[in-house]
């Protein structure tokens, strides 16, 4: 399977990068859903005509700011770019081909106290969420220390990435060219990371981020990131979708639909005897499971501290759902029978993906009473009372 940029692509994902670092918006999403509802409405041919923005524009110490929101930044900026991205070509990645033999992995030595800053440092990227343990402990021998003092370029708009940088401590500023200046957009402070866009589209930097103070960064070389977080990406959702296409719930979803609540999906390993969900608490999420058994067990209400086995998950099965589609609290706990791992998929994928998939699954709550009788003897009312 080949990963061939779409034309097109690599100036919109630039555009809209440049908007986000501009306006700085509390509501990525919602600025994300307006600016492309209205790029799509003032492309060629649309009756209207500008884009407007809902986030206020930002403090740069300029009454030039009002200037720049006048006219659509979408084509502004892609003029801007114009001509330096005619000698830019999107990279062809094909996972399937690459063999991380291949590869000699990339080692930094560092201290315990290195290693320590630089685990709190990545703690909160959400790029690494999706790595498990291993591809983890790599990343990290892989990224080298970058001291950094006032007033140095990290990073210049317009040159080729080299490196994705996470912050360790140090404050740095965000300039964006527009219309042949440097815009002040945005700021870091002693926090955050930077510098993927142009690893992963195989793009010119975006913006310019210059250090205002004494600082250290902590640097991954482009191949490395490349070779795990592309490649893990691609491998995440290849998995997912093996092991969604074994659902017979899911069948009712087209493809597509599949592969996007793969791409929503979160591995969570579990040890043996680890609680999943426990009963009575309130539901953020369901499962799928990836590997192992999960033992779901429900109290006797006759018998509070009793709790009696349910049924059994294996792998392809899933649970947690019931609680979403009632509304209701956890109507059973889930521990794990050895070492477990398993795919959770929160609450807003869950209404927003498996909507096709409810009256199934409401079908699904008879078959839970049923049990219930047999092994308590009483049926339980699991259906929302509302």
């Amino acid at each position: 399977m080949n990963f061939e940029i779409p034309t097109g692509l690599t100036d919109l994902l630039q555009d809209f990068t440049v908007a986000v670092l501009r306006e700085r918006p509390d509501d990525l999403i919602n600025f994300a859903a307006d600016y492309f509802t209205n790029l799509r409405e003032n492309r060629p041919g649309g009756q209207k005509r500008g884009v407007k923005f809902d986030g206020e524009p930002m403090e740069n110490g300029s009454d030039d700011d009002d200037d720049i929101l006048d006219e659509p930044p979408p084509k502004r900026i892609l003029d801007s770019y114009k001509r330096r991205r005619q000698s830019v070509c999107a990279e062809r990645y094909d996972p399937d081909a690459d063999d991380e033999d291949d590869d000699k992995k990339v080692v930094h030595p560092k201290s315990d106290l290195q290693r320590t800053r630089l685990a709190q440092a990545v703690a909160n990227i959400l790029l690494f969420k999706s790595l498990d343990p291993e591809q983890m402990q790599e990343v990290l021998d892989a990224m080298f220390e970058r001291k950094v003092i006032p007033d140095e370029h990290v990073i210049d708009q317009g040159d080729d990435g080299d490196n994705f940088y996470v912050i360790d401590s140090g404050t740095y500023n965000i300039f964006v060219k527009i219309d042949g200046a440097d815009k002040h957009v945005g700021s870091y402070d002693n926090t955050g990371s930077f510098g993927e866009l142009a690893l992963m589209y195989n793009t010119p930097r975006a913006a310019t981020i210059v250090a205002t103070s004494d600082g250290i960064l902590w640097a991954l070389d482009r191949q490395t990131f490349r070779r795990i977080l592309l490649k893990n990406a691609y491998k995440k959702r290849k998995m997912f979708e093996n092991l969604l296409d074994n659902v017979p719930m899911l069948k009712t979803l087209e493809q597509y639909e599949r592969m996007k609540v793969a791409d929503a999906l979160m591995t969570q390993i579990f040890e043996d005897g680890e609680v999943i969900i426990r009963q009575g608490d309130s539901a953020d999420c369901m499962y799928f499971v990836e590997d192992g058994v999960v033992r779901i067990a429900m109290k006797n209400k006759d018998d509070p501290d009793k709790e009696l086995e349910v049924t059994r998950c294996k792998q392809g099965d899933y649970f947690g759902e019931l609680a979403l589609v009632t509304n209701n609290p956890r109507a059973a706990s889930a521990y794990a029978v050895g070492k477990t791992k398993v795919a959770r998929l929160d609450v807003h994928a869950f209404e927003r993906l498996l909507g096709p998939c409810k009256e199934l699954m409401k079908r699904n709550i008879e078959l839970y009473e049923e049990q219930i009788h047999e092994i308590f003897g009483s049926k339980l009312q699991l259906q929302d009372s509302q």
